[in-house]
């Protein structure tokens, strides 16, 4: 689960049902069950869904599958009806939603409508944006959906910096939008969204710790986070993206001098127990790193989402992370376990 400060956990709290809460219990149980018991069962449903409200982008970041435009699959929008089926489905035991998987999700028109639509069902409501659409009516918008959370992903505080990962990205964009977050946030009198500047930490913007501290303050986010960086051929690190600050980066080198994931290779992920990410298309993948829906579980075109949950697919895959998890491709990457530095 995400990191929460106190005034985000109160308002975390207050989503909370006995349903919820009795589903979450099932949950952990089951997957206590899973890894020590020696035979995987699942019982109860997600606490918490990604939804993808589009593949398009806007940008082209040098580690992103969206902003490269390398995705075999279709790049498209998801549809607000056919996102409302599905959440009226779940919604009851449903108690995080993630509006973000790949893409920018302000580009999809009825972003706001859906993220209205779940706040109303008495979900937590949290999205990733890169800032450029946030005009003075989108940030209006947005405080008055009741998004609880906005991560506004910022790595440099100067043009130049900024553009050597945002590739094609203005700054003074980001900084107008979150501006316009926190203005209508005070107008209108809401503790929501909660505001973040998230920092993705790579050697070109490593220097710029303590500047972005400084600016989150001055334009009045409520937290700035840092973030490890995935990057693909980390052996090799062909864009010199790892930064030479231990603290943040994802890999560390071996006694061979060779790079490896820091949080090691367990045979067990919790991911598979309590969420699961939903493409723009209605395509159930295991979780944030099948960028590319490879691990295909369902469909929700096909079938309903319980009934996908429970599977064979599903089913088998639980089974291969609890036994022989190192030989699944999106788990050699994985950061699950690995440490988010907050200021």
């Amino acid at each position: 689960m995400p990191y929460f400060n106190l005034t985000d956990s109160i308002n975390l709290i207050s989503k909370i049902t006995f349903r919820r809460v009795w589903n979450g219990l099932k949950v952990v149980g089951s997957y206590q069950i899973s890894k020590w018991g020696g035979k995987t069962v699942q019982w109860g449903y997600p606490v918490s869904i990604s939804f993808e409200p589009t593949t398009s982008c806007n940008l082209r970041c040098p580690e992103c599958p969206s902003g490269l435009r390398e995705f075999t699959r279709p790049t498209g929008m998801l549809k607000k009806d056919f996102f409302r089926e599905t959440i009226d489905d779940i919604y009851k035991d449903l108690l995080y939603l993630i509006f973000y998987f790949q893409g920018e999700p302000y580009l999809n028109p009825d972003f706001l409508l859906m993220v209205k639509y779940a706040h109303e069902k008495g979900i937590y409501t949290a999205t990733s944006t890169n800032a450029h659409y946030l005009t003075d009516e989108k940030a209006k918008q947005t405080v008055e959906s009741g998004l609880d959370r906005l991560i506004i992903s910022i790595d440099g505080t100067t043009q130049e910096v900024y553009q050597q990962y945002r590739v094609g990205g203005t700054l003074d964009k980001v900084l107008e939008g979150a501006k316009n977050i926190v203005k209508w946030k005070k107008a209108l009198k809401s503790k929501t969204p909660f505001i973040f500047f998230q920092f993705l930490v790579v050697k070109p913007n490593e220097h710029q710790i303590e500047e972005i501290k400084k600016l989150g303050k001055e334009i009045g986010v409520d937290q700035v986070r840092f973030k490890t960086a995935q990057v693909y051929d980390f052996e090799n690190d062909p864009n010199q993206l790892i930064p030479v600050n231990q603290k943040y980066s994802r890999y560390k080198k071996d006694k061979n001098g060779k790079l490896k994931v820091k949080s090691g290779l367990s045979n067990h992920c919790w991911k598979l127990w309590h969420s699961n990410v939903i493409t723009w298309d209605g395509l159930i993948v295991p979780c944030c790193f099948d960028k590319d829906a490879t691990h295909q579980l369902g469909n929700l075109e096909m079938q309903s989402f319980k009934q996908i949950w429970n599977n064979d697919n599903y089913r088998q895959f639980r089974k291969e992370l609890m036994t022989s998890r190192k030989n699944i491709d999106i788990c050699s990457n994985c950061s699950e376990g690995l440490k988010v530095w907050e200021d």
